[in-house]
Order: C-alpha cells, then sequence, then structure tokens
C-alpha cells in the first residue's frame, strides 16, 4: 500500500501577534509551543486562517521562548492580519499500518494565546473498524468525541 499523508502536530486557534510584510518570507513562533508539539524550525506548515478562510503554507522559524509570538512574515503576512485565529499543522507521509503508532498532539489556545487544552490524536482498531479515531485530553485522558 502506498504512503498518505497524515497529520502530525498541530496549533489549533493561535492568535496572530504581527504581520511584517518586509520580512523575507516565513512564520516565527514560539519555540515551545512548537517543541511541545513537535514541531521544527524549516519545517514546512499550512497555516489555515479561521477568519478568512485563506490556506498557505510556508516554513517555521523560531521567535523568542516564552512569547507566545504567531507572526506572518512576506508574502504570508498578505493572508493573516494581527487578532486573527488560525490553525497551524504539521503532517508527514506514513503507511496506513503505521497510523497505530502515531499519537499527534493539538494544543488549544484561548486569549494571550494561552494554553487551553492539550489533545492527542490515537488510531485504533475495532471489530467494526479497521481504522477508529479516538481523541483524548492530554492532562486527564478522558475521551472526547469529535465536532463537539
Amino acid at each position: 500500500m502506498s504512503k498518505i499523508r497524515v497529520l502530525r502536530a498541530k496549533l489549533h486557534g493561535l492568535t496572530v501577534t504581527g504581520a511584517d510584510l518586509a520580512y523575507q518570507g516565513s512564520i516565527t513562533l514560539d519555540p515551545l509551543l512548537c517543541q511541545r508539539v513537535g514541531i521544527h524550525p524549516l519545517e514546512f506548515v499550512e497555516i489555515w486562517n479561521k477568519n478568512s478562510g485563506a490556506r498557505i503554507m510556508t516554513y517555521v522559524i523560531f521567535g523568542e521562548p516564552g512569547s507566545n509570538c504567531c507572526v506572518l512574515n512576506g508574502s504570508a503576512a498578505r493572508t493573516c492580519q494581527k487578532g486573527d485565529e488560525v490553525i497551524i499543522a504539521a503532517s508527514t507521509y506514513v503507511e496506513p499500518g503505521d497510523l497505530y503508532q502515531m499519537k499527534p498532539k493539538v494544543l488549544v489556545f484561548g486569549k494571550d494565546n494561552a494554553i487551553i487544552q492539550e489533545i492527542v490524536y490515537e488510531v485504533g482498531q475495532t471489530p467494526e473498524l479497521e481504522f477508529d479515531f479516538r481523541m483524548s485530553d492530554a492532562e486527564t485522558g478522558e475521551q472526547l468525541i469529535p465536532g463537539k
């Protein structure tokens, strides 16, 4: 079977803290947030603007640790304004059977880009489904229902 592209890490609802059209490109992120989910410097990520629906891809550079920054640079600055909420997703390619070992982390953000929840995605197997999807709160282990 061929490889499929899947989510590897996600920052959900991060508020854009700046846009710098004069910079040469990329997105500047707090390295502590990236480290927590496993996003690396120079890694390409997709950015989905919840306010406008714009979708772009660019690479990550690290800003000041602990700043909670999310700054769109260069042409990416045209797609997001300060104050917009974005979803930032990193992906990878895997064989479908490798999904069982993956446990992508998702950070959910509130006011001032404070983390309000950490979620873990898991793929399992049931008698009815070869690939069953589960989400759980990383802190409590409570299973979450997708879409709620």
